[in-house]
């Protein structure tokens, strides 16, 4: 079974001052998917985040780690949204695509969207994404990677036969115009 984790990134309810959601929603999501999930962990922002990060991408045995790593918050513009900072340097390769998409999904709902800062991409073979901290956020980024994940799972995992099938239509001209 494919697991995941969820980071949630808030100083203010690492502390207690509220009760997280947005990763909740992000634990039962990857949950209702099949997935064996851990967490959400929430962690003060900068530092903490970056050492949860370690313990489940680097400390673990490779065969321990999850196959996705999502974060929760931190990725906006206060002094202690740290989170793309804390997540880059675990990550071998980047998908920036995924970020546009999650960027293009949230501007549908808010112009705000595009102040939220995140990567997306690989470490060893794991996926791990940035999402925001709204909830509204999270359910923009998970909308997004419903379509997707179990491609990027599969790649990760060495699995070379799904991906596009090309058009829907023979691409061949049919008539002297077509040409």
């Amino acid at each position: 079974m494919r697991s995941a984790a969820v980071i949630v990134a808030s100083t203010r309810a690492a502390a207690g001052v509220y009760q997280d959601r947005s990763g909740r929603i992000a634990a039962d999501w990857f949950g209702s998917h099949g997935f064996e999930v851990e967490g959400p962990f929430v962690v003060a922002d900068g530092e903490d985040v970056r050492a949860e990060l370690e313990r489940l991408l680097v400390t673990r045995a490779p065969a321990d780690r999850p196959r996705v790593v999502v974060t929760s918050g931190g990725t906006g513009l206060g002094p202690d949204d740290l989170t793309p900072e804390m997540t880059l340097p675990f990550l071998d390769r980047e998908l920036p695509g995924i970020m546009e998409a999650l960027w293009a999904e949230g501007r549908r709902t808010t112009p705000l969207a595009v102040l939220s800062r995140g990567h997306a991409g690989v470490s060893g073979a794991t996926f791990v994404v940035n999402l925001p901290g709204s909830t509204g956020g999270v359910w923009d980024g998970l909308k997004v990677l419903e379509p997707i994940l179990d491609h990027v799972c599969d790649q990760l995992e060495g699995h070379r036969d799904r991906g596009h099938d090309g058009p829907r239509h023979d691409p061949r001209p049919h008539e002297e115009t077509d040409r």
